[in-house]
Parts: structure tokens; sequence; C-alpha cells
């Protein structure tokens, strides 16, 4: 699927209206905001969520994707202006879904994981004896299948694909925002913010930095993770 190419070059931007994407679980939102924080457009498209086991829920990355371009085109097309008339692209989204592709193909390896899925139940009842109190010390968050920590030590494990590109060093994880920067604009960067990584299990609240011990808990090598930004 083609990128939208959304430049991230530090020149300085002309336009005085933000895009912004809100990815829901049920739907995928696409809002258009003037100088005064008023929604000018607001467009949205249904998505589907997949039930294939007892307490599994996926959905297709690459409609999440397809979506979400569909929802800004149509805004941009809905509002009559010129791309000059943008000058940034914001991301609200369902912050614990995990998404795993290839690094070189940009192909998701499976389905998404979506938060509430819990088929990693058993992952965090073992984990939670051992290590609840040390995980809740450096993130905030309890052990539990909610988060992405759990459901991509998930993937390692079960998809034959990911761990193949995992031993190459070819493997990319994200979060939906991760997922979308990576395929919407120019140079494909691997990006997050705090406040997505926060949701992981990953990341270390105090210090604002992946950490080595939680990776390490659940099974899941550095090479994978997104810069912070």
């Amino acid at each position: 699927m083609s990128k939208l190419h959304f430049n991230t070059s530090p020149q300085k931007k002309t336009g005085k209206y933000a895009l912004v994407l809100d990815i829901g679980t049920s739907g995928i939102k696409t809002f258009i905001f003037d100088t005064n924080l008023n929604p000018v457009i607001r467009t949205y498209e249904r998505l589907k969520k997949k039930k294939t086991k007892h307490g599994w829920v996926e959905q297709d990355p690459k409609e999440l994707l397809s979506t979400a371009i569909t929802t800004l085109r149509k805004s941009v097309k809905k509002s009559g202006m010129a791309p000059t008339s943008f000058n940034s692209l914001g991301i609200t989204n369902q912050r614990e879904t995990t998404i795993c592709w290839d690094k070189k193909t940009g192909s998701p390896v499976s389905p998404a994981i979506v938060w509430e899925d819990e088929r990693t139940k058993k992952i965090c009842t073992n984990l939670k004896r051992k290590y609840e109190k040390l995980v809740r010390t450096k993130t905030g968050l309890s052990i539990n299948p909610y988060f992405s920590a759990s459901k991509l030590s998930w993937i390692l494990k079960n998809v034959p694909q990911a761990k193949k590109l995992a031993k190459k060093h070819n493997l990319a994880f994200g979060t939906v925002d991760t997922w979308l920067l990576w395929n919407l604009v120019e140079k494909s960067p691997h990006l997050t913010d705090y406040t997505n990584a926060s949701r992981t299990l990953l990341f270390n609240i105090k210090t604002l930095k992946w950490d080595k011990q939680l990776m390490d808990i659940f099974n899941i090598p550095a090479d994978v993770y997104m810069h912070l930004k």
C-alpha cells in the first residue's frame, strides 16, 4: 500500500490546520482542527474485530492502515483544502494493541492482538507470582494480559515468522501509533511516545527508558523496540 508521505523535516510549516487520527477499536475518526482548536471536519470509518477463539480478539493491521488512509483522504477532500493547509498530524489510539512486522518488507507477521485479548492469562499468572512487585515498581502497572508485553512474548513464541525474523534482527514491534507512523511517514520511522510506551509493561516510568530487566522477564530481544520521542 502506498504511503501518504507526510514530511517531517524541521522547516517552518505554513499551514494553519491540524489533522488528527483517532484510532479506536470499533472505528477510526479523522478530524481537522483550526487554529482555535475547533473541529471543522470529521470523518468516520468502522473497523472489524475477529474473535477466532475464546478470549482472543484480533484486528488486521493492513485494515487499520487502509482505514486510516481512507479517513484522512476523505477529510482532506471534504475540506477542499490544499495539502499545504496542514501543519501537523496527531495520532491518538488504542495503546496496548500489539503489532509485529518485517522491518525489510513492512509486512505484518500476524494479526494485531487487541488490548482486550486474554490469550496470555497463563503467562501473566505465572510471572505474577515472582515479578509482580518489581514490575509494578518500574511501570506503575500490574502484570496483566491487557498490556503489550505478554502479547509480544506470545507472538515471539507462537508465530514462526516472528521467531525467524527476531533471530535475524529484522522484527519490528509497535503499538498502533508506531505501525501508522511506519507506513504514513517518509523514511518509515520506528517511533512511539512515552504515553504509548508506558502501556507496554516494558517501559520504566522513572527512567523514561525501555527497561532491560523487564525485557528479560518477558523474554523479548531489545532490537524489536521502537525509538522513544
